[in-house]
């Protein structure tokens, strides 16, 4: 796993903003330290050389992960190509 980025803050919206360290892409999903899914990149946002991502949480407890670190440990989906499935 690659730690990308802290969770820095809980927005009123409900998203959670993420300082990233690394360049990621939308769609990206986020992990805590153990491996458990944390969030998902919406958007990214700020300085293209420190930018923040705007990210959906993905568990209902994400005050507990507020100044942690997060890391990316799959692939992007955003990134894999679409499988097309022909009609016959």
């Amino acid at each position: 796993m690659q730690e990308v980025g802290e969770i820095m803050h809980l927005a009123g919206s409900g998203r959670v903003i993420i300082q990233l360290s690394k360049e990621l892409v939308e769609g990206q999903i986020l992990c805590d330290e153990t491996g458990t899914r944390v969030a998902k990149i919406n958007e990214l946002i700020g300085p293209v050389n420190r930018p923040y991502a705007s990210a959906t949480p993905l568990t209902n407890n994400i005050k507990k992960y507020i100044g942690k670190n997060v890391f990316v440990s799959e692939p992007s989906p955003a990134n894999k190509p679409k499988k097309f499935r022909r009609k016959k």
